[in-house]
């Protein structure tokens, strides 16, 4: 089988040397489309639930709302753990699955179990299911400052959590990649109204009543079709509040056929909601922030360069009010370039040196190129491998191309110096082609067991589960997928390449 194929190729050098350029330009595109972040994350397969339950204790929660829910998810197909936390008006259930069940799937059978608990649950308690991310998935963080800095007034940490909350987080969700966008800090704007307990009473009034009076006016009505001639009317009453001022003309009752306005037993106003907790910058004044969460499988120098993309975008065009700015002060990307920097430097630096140590033993110079060129072919074949097996670009994939250089040109430097042995013995008289087989063929067995036995070192790497595998198990993989790629190199390509640069000459002995 290894003969004929390795006399095919030789035959057809011109096809092959196409289909050389083929991989150089496909590989190239992988790597621009392999999703590039720093570690691999090895966060396990989980769904979130998070359900607020506001004014709750502890107590109320684990026994009505968390309980009840986690119980629905016992169970579910490739199920391994469940765990809970409750708080007070909130409840957070974290469902784990195993590894391989795809995250959309498990999402999916979460809801259909949820759709049951919903009616287990107190009235107005709605479970609800958490981003596709994971504990990775913090890939920016920023603040929004006024011009000039300064310290921030209660009135500017409610507006600035506004402009956050229903401007700043929907303009970056639509950046692809993004998740989710989580706020953090200042103060949630309110409408509060203050109930005077002596006017309900002069009224004769009950809280109750007061709260339906107030619910019953804030709400609009559908109407029908009115038809006049050949229009036809959309006829609707328009009854939401939009402004504190709603909300003072609101009626309440009525005294002796005189309405009771809201305003007549209540103040309204703007206020913050209840906060437990601030965000503080340089430990100067509170801030509001943001977080960028990514989406679970995601690249994130992509869904980084995105978001920077879209901040410079909202503060070029003015889109915040008030003069607003979003500045970062954390991003992925400076962490991800490095660590791709350090194992890049080391792939050039280990190259360099194959090289140099080629020449150095080879003594040849047209020898060592060809050994040198199953190099960038054989990383380039397992970046598209990688991009089609679901391996992202990491310090641990990446270093195990590190480490396999050396044994990438194991086969290439048997081949090319029993070819360049042959041609010397030879001399020119001889037909290069057929002696090229040969001298190929001749070798091509003992090299191709060497480098199977070398790939079986790292099946038990292959094997690791939990996290020691989602840490470890890239670097094995790309070892091995780099090492099946140079076996192939090393069958269709190097015989090709060695029948076009080797030539005969007078060996020279090694260092």
């Amino acid at each position: 089988m290894i003969e004929r194929i390795i006399s095919f190729t030789l035959k057809q050098r011109l096809l092959v040397i196409v289909a050389v350029v083929a991989l150089v330009v496909f590989g190239i595109y992988a790597y621009k489309k392999l999703p590039v972040d720093a570690f691999p994350d090895v966060t396990n397969n989980q769904v979130q639930i998070i359900t607020e339950a506001p004014g709750r204790s502890p107590e109320e929660v684990e026994k009505f709302v968390t309980y009840p829910v986690e119980t629905q998810m016992l169970g579910l197909p490739k199920l391994t753990d469940t765990r809970s936390l409750s708080k007070f008006g909130l409840s957070v259930i974290t469902v784990v699955f195993e590894d391989a069940v795809d995250i959309y799937f498990a999402r999916q059978l979460v809801l259909e179990r949820l759709i049951e608990a919903k009616e287990k649950l107190p009235p107005g308690v709605e479970p609800m299911m958490g981003p596709i991310s994971t504990g990775l998935g913090e890939v920016y963080q920023y603040t929004l400052e006024k011009q000039g800095g300064g310290i921030l007034s209660v009135d500017e940490l409610l507006e600035f959590r506004t402009v956050q909350d229903w401007i700043v987080r929907p303009l970056l969700k639509t950046v692809p990649g993004v998740t989710d966008v989580n706020s953090f800090g200042g103060m949630v704007k309110q409408y509060q109204v203050v109930v005077d307990p002596d006017k309900l009473k002069k009224y004769n009034l009950s809280l109750r009543e007061f709260f339906e009076a107030v619910a019953r006016n804030n709400a609009n009505a559908g109407g029908n079709i009115l038809e006049h001639s050949s229009e036809q009317y959309i006829i609707r009453g328009v009854g939401l509040i939009r402004s504190l001022a709603d909300l003072t003309n609101i009626v309440v009752t009525a005294e002796h056929g005189a309405p009771v306005f809201l305003r007549d037993v209540a103040e309204v106003r703007f206020g913050p909601d209840v906060r437990q907790g601030a965000v503080v910058k340089d430990g100067k004044s509170e801030a509001v922030a943001g977080i960028v969460m990514m989406i679970k499988g995601g690249s994130g120098k992509e869904v980084v360069a995105g978001v920077k993309e879209k901040v410079k975008e909202i503060n070029r065009s003015n889109v915040l009010p008030n003069g607003l700015m979003i500045k970062p002060f954390y991003d992925r990307t400076e962490l991800v370039d490095k660590s791709i920097r350090t194992v890049t430097n080391a792939l050039a630096e280990g190259a360099v040196l194959v090289v140099v140590v080629l020449y150095l033993f080879l003594r040849n110079i047209r020898g060592a190129v060809v050994v040198a060129l199953t190099l960038p072919l054989s990383v380039l074949a397992t970046f598209i491998i990688m991009g089609k097996v679901g391996l992202t670009a990491n310090l641990m994939s990446l270093g195990g191309l590190a480490i396999s250089l050396g044994m990438i040109v194991d086969a290439a430097i048997i081949q090319v110096e029993n070819v360049q042995r042959h041609l010397s013995e030879r001399g020119a008289s001889g037909n290069r082609i057929h002696t090229v087989f040969e001298a190929v063929l001749e070798v091509r067995k003992p090299s191709l067991f060497g480098e199977l036995i070398i790939a079986l070192t790292f099946v038990p790497i292959m094997t690791l589960q939990d996290m020691e595998g989602k840490m470890f198990s890239p670097l094995a993989f790309t070892v091995v997928i780099a090492l099946l790629s140079s076996l192939l190199l090393s069958v269709f390509v190097v015989p090709v390449l060695c029948s076009f640069f080797l030539k005969a000459s007078e060996e020279k002995e090694s260092v």
